[in-house]
């Protein structure tokens, strides 16, 4: 065994002695490492892991999308999704996610019947790789829990083979008081197997049956998974719901230091098999709780930015971005090694537990009740006190952008591009859903055929409907595609958004919501201010303190800043991005 070999494996023996120190195991930890070295192919070599070095740049975008979002008779789904990425945002979007697209029983792919196969009504692990190789592919690691109808818990059933021992199980009379979970079902589901009668604990739902990772055997299988992920071109892996993953009965079970712990390992794991991949965190909690998930950078690379969505709707629906500012100032710079994931909108609703303790209980109903006059459906958990609370907003985020708290307006527009003009030039990569690329609306007739509220904006758009809706040029659909397009033209060539690029907030009062950005050179300085009111605005440039020796222009709208002194009148839901001239001659082109 070579010294990175061996320094590896001790890693990894310290790391599993941090996860299993009150587990008690049939092999030692010294057996347990060298098993995960040799799944993953790493008995022999490992990649030199740079600590604290940054696989990502302004140019990352990555959009979201499920497998089938696009159709067409007689192709694959992946085909088709494939041809219109080439066809319409090959040369502005290098990254996509395909959300699960494993064979599965519900949930719309979260709950997998078979993590090794690709579900045969979208294609093939062929046509897999074929989207890897012209994207950095982002794939789910659907490891808190797997579909009761899975060859895993129908073994667990019958009490032998693999996955009989996979899955965690309490008693009904046991302390669950505490169990922190998103759901209103029963947390047990009472099953009769080989081995009399047990109750299987569910964090999501009864088809969702979770895993038991004080089995190593557990984590073995899922070292097995993300080596094929890496093999078939993954580079990204989004780690679901990895929050909930270790249970100790009697205490909340969430965010627990285990958990922590095995993110960490599969860090060190897959860094060491490829250096290029990165691991993204979806923990759908409080933003403080969120942010421990960067650890030392030796967690997550990247965290989903949860509190972005609801308080940036807030700030739009309001026109006030005193609470957007005031959590944009608290939040730590992302240090070198990791990135925060932004996005404003995806195939979940709009969460409304990471803006808890950052919007008021007033604020949040009148979210909530804005939101239900805009069509949207609004999901509920049990809170700790029993009561049903307001979990999840389900809404298109067009839709969701009709209007104001006071009603609808003619701004709807104009609204959602000022949305994303914000989320695209803030710290971190963007995350785009294809149903905001489109701008789709609610999907009323999903919603009647699956009585699932998140069915509501997880519409399939049939290719010739889709490309007739984008060549009439009287629908917003094709509006929205072009100017998302050219903001991110013009985003990914500019250094100072890069993701771990300075940042500042602004204070230029509640309807004018900015900060400054700084590319790592210090070379790039661009000021973002955004209009979040239904009214004119006037921003003085005075406020921005731009610097007299350097020459100023507007990215947008391409026009240049003579005069430092003069106001700009910024009409409703307008963004500018004020640079200096670095980089000017590589400005977008549509």
């Amino acid at each position: 065994m070579n010294t990175q070999v061996k320094k590896l494996k001790d890693k990894l023996t310290q790391q599993l002695a941090t996860i299993y120190h009150d587990v008690p195991l049939e092999l030692s930890l010294d057996e347990i490492a060298q098993d995960l070295l040799n799944i993953m192919q790493l008995s022999s070599e490992v990649a030199e892991v740079k600590p604290f070095s940054n696989q990502w740049s302004e140019e990352d975008i990555i959009l979201i999308t499920y497998g089938d979002s696009i159709i067409k008779t007689d192709e694959p789904p992946l085909q088709t999704l494939k041809n219109f990425l080439d066809r319409t945002i090959k040369n502005t979007i290098n990254s996509v996610h395909i959300l699960p697209f494993f064979p599965y029983s519900s949930d719309d792919g979260f709950s997998i019947i078979d993590y090794s196969s690709v579900n045969e009504s979208l294609g093939t692990w062929c046509d897999i790789e074929d989207i890897s190789k012209n994207y950095h592919l982002m794939s789910d690691l659907v490891i808190n829990h797997c579909s009761s109808r899975s060859a895993w818990f129908d073994n667990f059933i019958k009490g032998e083979g693999q996955g009989s021992d996979y899955f965690f199980t309490a008693l009904p009379e046991d302390n669950l008081s505490e169990v922190i979970r998103p759901r209103t079902s029963p947390l047990l589901k009472e099953v009769e197997t080989g081995n009399g009668k047990q109750w299987v604990w569910c964090t999501f739902s009864h088809d969702q049956v979770d895993f038991d990772f004080r089995n190593p055997e557990v984590l073995k299988a899922f070292t097995s998974i993300i080596r094929q992920y890496l093999d078939m071109g993954v580079k990204i892996f989004r780690l679901d719901a990895i929050a909930f993953l270790w249970k100790v009965v009697g205490t909340p079970s969430i965010n627990l230091p285990e958990t922590h712990e095995v993110v960490r390992l599969l860090r060190t794991l897959i860094e060491s098999a490829e250096p290029q991949a990165i691991i993204i965190t979806e923990t759908n909690i409080p933003n403080t709780q969120n942010l421990t998930y960067f650890g030392n950078a030796n967690e997550a690379h990247g965290i989903y930015n949860f509190s972005l969505p609801p308080l940036l709707l807030n700030t739009l629906l309001t026109g006030n971005c005193l609470y957007l500012k005031r959590w944009l100032m608290s939040m730590p710079p992302s240090q070198d090694g990791t990135m925060y994931f932004n996005f404003i909108a995806s195939h979940d609703g709009i969460g409304l537990r990471p803006a808890e303790g950052l919007l008021s209980e007033d604020e949040l109903d009148k979210l909530v009740h804005t939101v239900e006059n805009f069509g949207g459906k609004i999901s509920w958990r049990t809170a700790d006190n029993g009561k049903q609370k307001a979990y999840e907003m389900n809404i298109s985020l067009y839709d969701a952008m009709q209007g104001t708290v006071n009603g609808k307006d003619e701004w709807n527009f104009e609204r959602f591009i000022c949305a994303h003009a914000i989320m695209f030039a803030l710290e971190g990569v963007p995350g785009l859903y294809i149903h905001s690329l489109l701008g789709t609306q609610n999907d009323y007739q999903k919603l009647a055929n699956t009585h699932h509220n998140r069915s509501i904006n997880r519409r399939r758009w049939h290719e010739d409907v889709l490309e007739k809706a984008l060549a009439d040029k009287n629908l917003h659909h094709v509006k929205v595609l072009s100017r998302l397009k050219a903001l991110l033209n013009i985003r990914i060539k500019q250094p100072a958004f890069h993701p771990n690029a300075t940042q500042f907030t602004l204070h230029l009062g509640l309807q004018l919501f900015g900060f400054w950005r700084q590319s790592q050179d210090r070379k790039q300085s661009i000021f973002c201010v955004s209009n979040i009111s239904d009214q004119s605005i006037a921003l003085p440039l005075s406020e921005l303190n731009l610097i007299i020796t350097d020459s100023w222009f507007e990215l947008i709208s391409k026009r240049e800043i003579t005069e430092l002194t003069q106001e700009l009148i910024l009409t409703p839901y307008q963004t500018v991005w004020i640079s200096n001239k670095v980089n000017t001659k590589v400005l977008a082109c549509e």
